[in-house]
């Protein structure tokens, strides 16, 4: 054998698959009558996937087909394999029956649950997966989703994007905090807190305060950091609507805040080869941020 041909040279897919069916079906028979093809060309199959391998994969009588020792190792090896195949086939030729859209920490917020309602009763035939993934771009930069919902401060020029809608601003509290006595809070007097922000999704930045006053900041690394930062009383915390209507924790309160820009609802995804359904899940976002913005005036 040559010393610099790999191993798995001349190895495929059909080897293992005979491999697998003669095992299963007891015999090199039934095995290709499974297969669709000649008993002689199951029996080639095995004999090239033995000299491949360099060892005995079967024991052969006229009655039994059974695994040597190495075919029990090379069994479990090869429905592994065959396994991964098989779902690498079917995400190439069933991508587009699916759509995922990607978020860092609420999805639509209180949308979601309606979003995800409505999609499945108009579009059965495309399945909606939502993936939270904490990066700036929810998972689209990495190549996890279709579209993502983006709220964070983003350089959105390397991506198509549009406006979905705007959510108003809360601030996160400690149940026990003084402040959660109180129906709203003001933007100024945030200054004379200490602010619990995540730099990587967040959508709060120094930014919001224009002049010399600004709240003391303790950094966190995600969603789960930052509530636990703010449940214990030492910081709070400023977020989109979104957040308090997909975490609502026991210790933390929920407030309005007043005198602060609305935090804007984007979706972004690739410029080149979109999801067929990427417009359409825009149109289902805009409609619902456009309903919720109409029914505020009579919300209870």
């Amino acid at each position: 054998m040559d010393p610099q041909r790999p191993i798995s040279a001349g190895l495929e897919l059909k080897h293992l698959r005979c491999l697998t069916a003669i095992v299963d079906a007891g015999s090199f028979t039934d095995a290709a009558l499974d297969l669709g093809i000649s008993q002689a060309a199951v029996s080639r199959n095995l004999l090239a996937l033995e000299k491949i391998l360099g060892v005995r994969l079967l024991h052969r009588t006229s009655r039994t087909v059974t695994p040597t020792p190495a075919g029990v190792q090379i069994l479990a090896r090869a429905r592994l394999l065959l396994s991964g195949a098989d779902e690498l086939v079917t995400e190439a030729t069933t991508g587009h029956a699916r759509l995922h859209i990607g978020h860092a920490w609420s999805a639509f917020g209180r949308h979601t649950t309606e979003f995800q309602r409505r999609w499945q009763h108009s579009h059965p035939e495309t399945e909606l997966r939502l993936i939270r993934h904490n990066a700036p771009t929810g998972g689209l930069a990495e190549g996890l989703c279709d579209l993502a919902v983006i709220r964070a401060p983003l350089d959105l020029k390397p991506w198509s994007h549009a406006l979905v809608g705007h959510e108003d601003r809360v601030v996160a509290l400690a149940s026990d905090d003084p402040w959660a006595r109180r129906r709203s809070i003001r933007m100024d007097e945030i200054a004379g807190r200490t602010l619990a922000i995540d730099r990587r999704t967040g959508t709060t930045t120094m930014n919001l305060w224009s002049g010399t006053a600004q709240p003391a900041v303790e950094y966190t690394h995600d969603i789960d950091d930052w509530l636990a930062a703010i449940a214990t009383g030492r910081c709070i915390g400023l977020t989109p609507q979104a957040t308090a209507a997909q975490y609502r924790r026991d210790g933390i309160t929920y407030r309005p805040l007043r005198d602060a820009e609305p935090v804007a609802v984007h979706l972004i995804w690739r410029r080149r080869d979109p999801h067929p359904a990427t417009h359409t899940a825009i149109a289902l976002a805009v409609d619902l941020y456009r309903e919720r913005h109409a029914a505020a005036p009579t919300d209870a």
